[in-house]
């Protein structure tokens, strides 16, 4: 029988005065009580309750057991009580990994945990791989690789799509692509963990796969690096909707060839365990879920909305050598 339960019948009954009345509180027979109390005095070798028809009574040795064991159970419930305490409030440190370009969306929301939650500190590791969560003792990742478990919990947080771009210096300097397979005649910025390595892939204006292999003088596995070479000019990046959306919107790049769409994508939290998490992990999980909601528009980024001056011109210009032959 479980020690535990047998310790807590046996006390149930001391301060009860008898087997009835300690079966009627425990919700328990008094048949089961009775071998509760028997298990545990087999496991000990000793007698701890004299009993006849009418009552029980401690044994010298039940009642330095019945004191000692007491305190033990209070200790257990005291143990109890902190644990469910510390789950209600967010508390300790919390580990998390994630993508390095995926840190300026990180940035408001832990901002706005720490502030929400002062009894937690947050310790981040940003980098361009996928961690063993347990291994290295993280709490949780977010990422827009697949996660190294298989065995993770995977939650997602928001779609998002590549945008075929370049910026406005770029095209003044080289012809723009009119189809897919001009683009091996351009300087192409590679991201290194492009799933496809340098064959960049399309779904064609027919829904039909597409597929065209590039080549460029820049191959990265830094995002935030291929972002700002294109933002100077130096090529077309086949680009996360997320990391250049405001710069299309503002008309610093220029979308290329819209009617090619690349496949959704999506950005992920993974943790070791569904049950149980600790407060500070679930209330993490669910501002994320929040946050990242409200970025919707990355899984389908529309083309950019000239507004007026040299907006309209760019957008104009693109608008005009992007048409198909």
């Amino acid at each position: 029988m479980d020690r535990l339960t047998s310790l807590t019948v046996f006390g149930q009954v001391v301060e009860s005065g008898g087997f009835s009345a300690a079966g009627r509180k425990l919700d328990m027979s008094v048949t089961m009580v009775s071998n509760h109390i028997r298990a545990l005095e087999d496991r000990l070798g000793v007698r701890l309750l004299n009993r006849t028809t009418r009552k029980i009574s401690l044994t010298e040795v039940g009642r330095a057991y019945y004191e000692r064991s007491k305190q033990v159970l209070a200790d257990l419930d005291e143990a109890d009580r902190i644990a469910e305490a510390a789950n209600q409030t967010p508390r300790g440190t919390l580990r998390v990994f994630t993508n390095s370009h995926l840190t300026r969306f990180l940035s408001p929301v832990i901002s706005e945990y720490v502030a929400r939650n002062p009894d937690v500190s947050v310790d981040l590791l940003a980098g361009e791989r996928t961690p063993d969560l347990v291994e290295e003792g993280f709490d949780l990742a977010i990422h827009t690789l697949p996660p190294r478990d298989s065995s993770a919990v995977v939650r997602r947080l928001t779609t998002w799509r590549h945008i075929l771009c370049c910026a406005p210096s770029y095209l003044a300097a080289h012809p723009a692509p009119r189809e897919l397979s001009d683009l091996t005649q351009h300087n192409c910025l590679r991201y290194a963990y492009y799933r496809f390595g340098d064959e960049w892939r399309f779904d064609g204006p027919d829904g039909r796969p597409k597929a065209v292999r590039v080549s460029g003088n820049v191959v990265s596995s830094n995002a935030e690096l291929l972002r700002q070479l294109v933002l100077d000019g130096r090529g077309i990046y086949l680009a996360p909707s997320f990391l250049v959306q405001d710069e299309i919107d503002s008309g610093r790049l220029v979308r290329l060839l819209p009617a090619f769409r690349p496949a959704e994508r999506s950005i992920d939290v993974s943790y070791p365990h569904r049950h149980h998490l600790s407060s500070k992990v679930r209330v993490f999980i669910e501002l994320l879920a929040k946050r990242f909601a409200e970025h919707r528009r990355w899984a389908d980024p529309p083309p950019a909305e000239p507004r007026g001056g040299a907006r309209l011109k760019v957008a104009t210009a693109a608008d005009v050598v992007l048409q198909p032959r």
